[in-house]
Parts: C-alpha cells; structure tokens; sequence
C-alpha cells in the first residue's frame, strides 16, 4: 500500500546502518516531511497531539487548529503554563509534566525555542516534531531527527488535515490532491 511507504523525501536516504555511519563521520543528514504520502501517513497514524503554546482565546490560531483537531477525533493536550485548562483538557506546564505517550508535538512558539522543545519531545517519547507555519528551525530538526523523530517545518496541522484527508477541496480550494472520494467516506 501507498501509504506504507516511506514519504518520498525518506526514500532515498541509505539504510538506518548507514545513516549512523554518516553521522559517526561527522556528515549531517536530516529529513523533513514534506509530502503528500509523508504527511498522511503521519495524520493517519497519530492520535494524541501536545499543543504547546495553545491559547485558551478562541480567536488564537493555536485555539482554531486545535479545536479542528479536536473534532476530528484526535485526543488534544494543551501545554502551556499560564492555563489551567483549554477546549475541556488540562493544560500541562511542560511536555514532561504529560502523563501518558505523545504522538505529535505540534509546536506553536518563537523560532527561537524550537531546539529546546525538541530536546522535551525527544526526551518525552513523541513520534513526530512539528513546527506551524513560519516556523523553521535546523537545529531543531537536527535534535529531533537525530533521535528518529519525523520532523514537519513551516506546516499547520490542521490546514495539512484538511487539505489530504479531505473536505477543503469541496470548499473550492485546489489542494493538489486528485481523488474520486469523498471526505469522511460519505457516499453520493
């Protein structure tokens, strides 16, 4: 199956023995996911997404991509210090403070403060690391990859939703994406 697969941007990487040997050698190799089959597989796979930095207003972006997020059946955990809980969740201070496992680390915070939160995702178990639109930072996705993370840049989650698992093309939006099926499995 299609999405099975590697995303493209993985594929053509040498063998995890010969990845560690590349970075034994001092040479840097690092992937980020940025296609189609990538993404989905991704959003397909993960459940539970840790927000940090989500804002308890509702006119916040954090707060609209979570609360997509939300209603589309993935469990949301809010991070962020200064609430106590947001859309109906506790709110957690920090990444370690989460009991239970992560699957993404979707990350809306300052350039600048990207690298420590991959070291928390890193050291909390999280699967993928990503970082919302306008937000790129190597180094950070050096720390994650590094520990086997799939890294996502420059990206929101919930436009990505929305975009490969359907519902924004039947609102006019051309998403790239050709398919004869319906969002949500509905049938004509």
């Amino acid at each position: 199956r299609a999405d099975e697969r590697p995303p493209r941007s993985l594929r053509s990487l040498p063998p995890a023995g010969a990845r560690s040997a590349l970075r034994a050698a001092g040479r840097a190799l690092m992937a980020v996911v940025d296609d189609i089959a990538g993404l989905s597989r991704i959003l397909r796979q993960s459940r539970v997404i840790a927000v940090v930095g989500l804002s308890a207003n509702w006119y916040r972006p954090s707060y609209f991509a979570a609360k997509y997020m939300q209603e589309h059946g993935y469990r949301v955990v809010p991070v962020n210090p200064n609430c106590a809980e947001v859309l109906g969740a506790t709110c957690y201070p920090s990444l370690a403070a989460i009991a239970g496992q992560i699957d993404i680390v979707d990350c809306f915070r300052k350039e600048e403060e990207m690298p420590a939160l991959a070291r928390e995702a890193v050291a909390k178990g999280a699967k993928v690391f990503w970082m919302q639109l306008g937000i790129r930072s190597d180094e950070a996705a050096r720390i994650a990859n590094d520990a086997g993370l799939d890294v996502v840049m420059d990206r929101c989650v919930k436009i990505e939703h929305a975009r490969i698992m359907g519902g924004l093309n039947w609102a006019g939006v051309n998403t790239g994406i050709i398919s004869s099926k319906r969002p949500g499995g509905a049938h004509a």
